[in-house]
């Protein structure tokens, strides 16, 4: 806390709870007691909250925010009207805070204020509501979930029994779709995002939200040549392993969604399943608004990824088609995305013993030898001829064949 001119400044939120932690701290969060709009202003604060006030400081650039308190006056995550005012106090801020461990306050002279027991839940790894008010936004829902997967906490049974009432209250419809990616993105980025679903499965947002992702668990899928795993927990620990291997939040996405085809029945084809594959990462791309990148390189994985796998098995011809097919000699940094995908989902079976996934690294190299045959030179050489394309894949192809009798 520090005063100016009978106003007091409490650094708040995220940054003390990870203080306590033992965490880096990223972003700031500051709450002004006892101050107006135009007293900030005349010190030279920044206004950027549009709904209630929030102001950059003139050196820092940190977030300063009025005290205030807020009311429900209609459905979603935005349907809050704000109260600001010199009167509202530092605890009557806090107690509109979601979760104990954010309802924390730290004074200038390092005095902890925690009015809500936060500091003891963040010793117990409980994730519990502040008030009776957390019922009021669906949005909490999906934040409690990727707190989960940050921090490996428990949900307190008090606070789950919220979370399935307002599943079942049907306020997550309220949530837009670009507020869901937003927290899917993150939680995807999180330490291990198979706890984000978790959540959401155990208290029922999972099926509304996500259902493609809720069909997978319960049906089981072939994981090598004998051993049966559900489709759900397969996902979920290849969404694990990228997140330990620090893969980037395109691959994270695309593991996600090339893997909903499995819900498909086991006895179905295998072409089956890549349609199934590719129709539903489509469909999930679709309904997120996901990036288009994002959306390709799930399409990608989808519809790529069984031949990717069985990439040491394939001919030359069948090799060079793959690579034509995902337009790695013009995409090649997506194409690598494609196989660290890959890659991810398969060394996170159970059956996996070696760090080196053998397909990558031939098609990493495969390419290498077909983007260095000069298509401009094959076609040069004979420029009447109209078949230059079937010129430049046969030059193509017996490229790979050396190649690969030096294997």
């Amino acid at each position: 806390m520090h005063r100016v001119s009978g106003m007091k400044i409490y650094r708040v939120g995220g940054s003390v709870r990870d203080e306590l932690l033992g965490r880096p701290l990223a972003d700031r969060d500051y709450v002004v007691v006892g101050a107006t709009p135009e007293e900030l202003l005349a010190r030279g604060f920044r206004p950027v909250g549009r709904d209630f006030p929030v102001f950059l400081h003139p050196e820092t650039h940190e977030e300063y925010a009025l005290a205030r308190t807020e009311r429900k006056t209609g459905r979603g995550h935005r349907g809050f009207s704000f109260h600001a005012a010199p009167g509202v106090t530092l605890e009557e801020d806090l107690a509109r805070r979601d979760l104990t461990i954010n309802a924390m306050a730290r004074a200038d002279d390092g005095t902890l204020i925690d009015p809500f027991g936060g500091a003891e839940d963040l010793r117990a790894g409980i994730l519990r509501h502040v008030s009776p008010a957390f019922a009021e936004d669906p949005l909490r829902v999906l934040r409690v979930a990727r707190f989960a997967a940050r921090f490996g906490f428990a949900v307190a049974p008090e606070t789950e029994a919220i979370m399935r009432a307002i599943v079942a209250g049907g306020e997550l419809a309220a949530l837009t779709a670009e507020r869901v990616w937003h927290e899917l993105a993150r939680a995807l980025l999180e330490e291990t995002p198979s706890r984000f679903f978790a959540v959401l499965r155990r208290c029922g947002a999972l099926a509304q939200l996500l259902p493609e992702v809720d069909a997978l668990f319960g049906v089981s899928r072939r994981e090598g040549e004998d051993a049966e795993i559900d489709a759900g927990v397969h996902c979920m620990r290849a969404l694990d392993h990228a997140a330990a291997a620090g893969e980037t939040l395109p691959v994270r996405y695309a593991v996600l969604a090339s893997n909903l085809g499995q819900s498909a029945s086991g006895r179905a084809r295998p072409g089956t399943r890549v349609a199934q594959s590719v129709r539903r990462a489509a469909m999930l791309s679709r309904r997120l608004k996901a990036p288009a990148d994002y959306r390709e390189l799930a399409r990608l994985a989808a519809r790529y990824g069984p031949t990717v796998q069985h990439a040491v098995e394939l001919a030359p011809a069948a090799l060079l088609d793959l690579m034509l097919s995902a337009d790695a000699l013009r995409r090649p940094e997506r194409f690598e995305q494609l196989l660290r995908t890959c890659a991810a989902d398969r060394q996170s079976s159970s059956r996996s013993t070696s760090a080196v996934y053998p397909p990558a690294a031939l098609l990493a190299a495969a390419l290498g030898v077909v983007r260095a045959v000069d298509a401009g030179a094959v076609a040069g050489a004979r420029p009447r001829d109209r078949d230059i394309p079937r010129r430049v894949r046969s030059a193509r192809l017996k490229a790979l064949r050396e190649w690969m009798r030096t294997l």
